[in-house]
């Protein structure tokens, strides 16, 4: 590589660098601003939306399996008829609702569907 070519590519990094620092910065300050829309603008001819999401409910913070128990847990169903659906054991079942517990902070079955329930921090 010659000098030049290496000096093209150092200062290419340099300005990505940078522009991606301004990005950062600009995304981060729209953040703050609280508008539902954070960034519209058009590249190439394809029209570019940035937009704040709702925050995902506690549900998100579970894995599929844990969100499957949880919802048979809410319909009343007992650890046993749990395993007895899903093919696994109850010592399964356990060890999936304890990992949801800790994962939604709640000690209990009943607190953790009032802790998923909709409308619900």
């Amino acid at each position: 590589m010659t000098d030049g070519a290496a000096t093209g590519l150092l200062a290419r990094e340099q300005i990505d660098a940078e522009v991606e620092a301004l990005a950062l910065k600009l995304i981060g300050r729209l953040a703050e601003s609280g508008e539902r829309v954070l960034l519209d603008l058009e590249v190439d001819d394809i029209r570019c939306l940035v937009i704040r999401s709702d925050r995902a409910g506690p549900m998100a913070l579970l894995s599929p399996r844990e969100q499957e128990i949880a919802r048979m847990v809410a319909c009343g169903h007992p650890n046993k008829t749990i395993a007895s659906v899903l093919e696994i054991s109850a010592w399964t079942v356990a060890s999936h609702l304890r990992r949801i517990f800790v994962k939604l902070e709640v000690s209990s079955r009943a607190a953790m569907v009032n802790r998923l329930a909709p409308g619900e921090p």
